[in-house]
Formats: structure tokens, C-alpha cells, sequence
């Protein structure tokens, strides 16, 4: 089993630097957890406590019901894939595959299964001979993980391991990691600041800020529910859309004020947990692809028309992205390639109100999702 369990993992830096406070956390034997957020929230640091990299200052951590707090790297059952890959240079892709075994005295026919077994399955074979500098950065990522399968690991952590690659390069990678972590069926535990990673690879995500945790939930449920702000606005691409506004009760309904507009609230979703709001003030957010431009939406959507204008037009192939300005605030919409809309002009969006999303202005914590 390779289940783990972290309580209450803090670490302390010196000159009072706190990079990871009150980590607890349960993860399943097989999963895949992806640690996600910007420069410096702790992410990494969270995976080197795992890896017994970095010492825990507070807290206790437990890999298959047994603490390992004081327990070191190599006792752990981990193997790690870096982001620079730690390959060495003057030996081959065998010798780089093999080298951990080797040290652990392992039999030599054995050692032999291990790595041809693990290039098979990374599609390497052709390369044991060659040396990493003979290698393209896709082939390099392929022999770090390699390295890492040889050993048979309980739990494979993986820092950031697809940042030093091109954009095509990072998607087939990211197809052949989940193929892989279904074919070993090891706990994976995945750091990266790419929340496109995060949503495409991992079975629950644990979103990070300065040290704490700001949810962990399925990769759907963090985009359709965000518990705040700042996973709203992390999680999707292009990002949410936020406006200020006064939330209102009037005729048995809630609508968002905002300059003179109103933008309904659907009364279905709001049931009874707005009216500690009313007349206050709220953030409304809405995603890029619940704002559209064409006259069917908004001759049928009285409830939310607003007059903006089109700044700038990115045509995406599939779709557009309209940078809009609405009074001082800037929107983005996502909307389809055949729009009417030109840059420079003005246009009607109607907001889909079915899903506008609302947040406590004070505590950026969700009130309406």
C-alpha cells in the first residue's frame, strides 16, 4: 500500500519564513494528486518533505500507515523525477538507468530486466546506448522517468518534470504520464504552476497560496465550484472575469447591481443563503464562455445584457477571444469564430446567468457558485 497521509506539515525557514503551514492531507494508494500554484506557495517544498529532501518542522507524515518523519530518502519507497532531470552526463542511458540498483548490490540479469522492461515501456529502447548530452529534452524526460521505474517506488514524485519542453512536446508528454500511471498503478503525486497540467492529468488537485491550502477537489468541481477568489481566477484559461457590483433583492428576485446595469441572479441556484447579502457589495465572476455576443443569447436573456466595447480580437482557431471594456473594467469573452463582433466597436454580451458565480468582496470566500 502507498497510501499517505500528511497532518499538519509546516515548514519554517530561517528569518521567520514560513513556506508551507498546515498541510493535512489523505492520499489514496494509486492516485494521482497534482500540487498546483503560482511561484512560491509551497508547492515544491510540500513534495521535498514528502521526499525527506527538506525536513519537516511541524507536523506528521505517514507513507503506507508508517511515520517517516525521521526516515530517510532512501528508505522511503519514493523514487523523484526533477524538473532538470539530474541525469549524469558521462554515463549512457543504461548506466543512468541502472545506477541506483547497482548500488543496491541487485543481481545483475536483474538490474537487466528492470531497464529493458523500462525502456520498452518508454519507447527508449533504441537509446541505451547514447549518452543525455546525445539526447532532445522529450528523450531526457523519458530516461529520468525511467530511472525512477527501475526501482519500483511506492510513491513517484514528480516536480515539475514537463517545464523544460515545448508547448507540443508538453502535450504528448502529459498523454504518455497518465497512460503510465495507469499502467504501473503507483501513487503519483505531480507538482507544476500550469493549471492546463493540473486539470488534464491529475484525479484530485490541491491548489496552493502562500503556504496554505486553498482547496482540493476533482479537476470539474474546482472549476464549476471554486471555494474563492483565487482559485476562480487560477483555474481556467483564459481566467475568470470579475465585476464589482451591490447584490439586490427586489419582486421576490436577486439581481447584481452594477453602474446601472442589473444581471439577474438565477433564484434556483441562489435558494436562501443570499440574503445576508443584500445591499452589500459582491464580486461577480463570470467565465469567458458563459458571456456570448450574438443576438439569439441576448434577445432571450433580458436579464443580463450589458454594452461594452471590443478592444482587441485573438482568433484561436476554434474560437475568438474578445477583450472587451466595460466601464473600468476589462472582460474577456470566448465566443464562436464566425462573431459579428469587430474591434474598435461596440457590442451587446449577454451573461449566461445560469452560471455567474459570487464572491464576498471582504473574504474573496464563495458565496454563490
Amino acid at each position: 500500500m502507498a497510501s499517505i497521509s500528511l497532518r499538519g506539515i509546516c515548514k519554517f525557514f530561517p528569518g521567520n519564513v514560513t513556506a508551507v503551514s498546515d498541510f493535512s492531507m489523505e492520499i489514496e494508494d494509486k492516485e494521482f494528486i497534482v500540487l498546483v500554484g503560482p511561484s512560491g506557495c509551497g508547492k515544491s517544498t510540500t513534495l521535498r518533505m514528502i521526499a525527506g529532501l527538506e525536513d519537516i518542522s511541524q507536523g506528521e507524515l505517514y507513507i503506507g500507515g508508517r511515520l517517516v518523519n525521521d526516515v530517510p530518502p532512501k528508505d522511503r519507497d519514493i523514487a523523484m523525477v526533477f524538473q532538470n532531470y539530474a541525469l549524469y552526463p558521462h554515463m549512457n542511458v543504461y548506466k543512468n538507468m541502472a545506477f541506483a540498483l547497482e548500488l543496491r548490490k541487485m543481481p545483475r540479469d536483474e538490474i537487466k530486466r528492470r531497464v529493458w522492461e523500462a525502456a520498452q515501456i518508454l519507447n527508449i529502447e533504441h537509446l541505451l546506448d547514447r549518452k543525455p548530452k546525445a539526447l532532445s529534452g522529450g528523450q531526457r524526460q523519458r530516461v529520468a522517468l525511467g530511472r525512477a521505474m527501475v526501482r519500483n517506488p511506492a510513491v513517484f514524485l514528480l516536480d515539475e518534470p514537463l517545464s523544460n519542453l515545448d508547448a507540443k512536446l508538453r502535450a504528448s508528454m502529459r498523454t504518455e504520464l497518465i497512460k503510465l500511471h495507469q499502467r504501473l498503478g503507483t501513487t503519483f503525486i505531480y507538482v507544476t504552476h500550469d493549471q492546463t497540467e493540473a486539470m488534464t492529468m491529475g484525479n484530485r488537485i490541491v491548489v496552493m497560496k502562500d503556504g496554505f491550502i486553498q482547496q482540493i477537489d476533482e479537476p470539474q468541481n474546482l472549476y464549476d465550484r471554486p471555494r474563492n477568489i483565487f482559485v476562480a481566477e487560477f483555474i481556467g484559461t483564459p481566467q475568470m472575469n470579475f465585476l464589482d457590483g451591490v447584490l439586490r433583492f427586489e419582486k421576490n428576485s436577486y439581481h447584481v447591481e452594477i453602474y446601472n446595469d442589473n444581471i439577474s441572479v438565477d433564484p434556483v441556484r441562489a435558494g436562501g443563503r443570499l440574503s445576508a447579502y443584500v445591499d452589500k457589495p459582491v464580486k461577480a465572476g463570470i467565465r469567458p464562455e458563459d458571456i456570448y455576443d450574438d443576438e439569439e443569447f441576448t434577445q432571450g436573456h433580458s436579464g443580463g445584457i450589458l454594452k461594452a466595447e471590443v478592444e482587441i480580437i485573438e482568433h484561436m482557431g476554434s474560437d475568438l477571444y474578445l477583450y472587451l471594456k466595460y466601464g473600468e473594467n476589462r472582460l474577456t469573452a470566448r465566443v464562436a469564430p464566425n462573431t459579428a463582433s469587430r474591434a474598435g466597436g461596440s457590442v451587446n454580451i449577454g451573461i449566461d446567468t445560469r452560471k455567474i458565480h459570487l464572491f464576498d468582496s471582504e473574504t474573496g470566500e464563495s458565496i454563490l457558485s
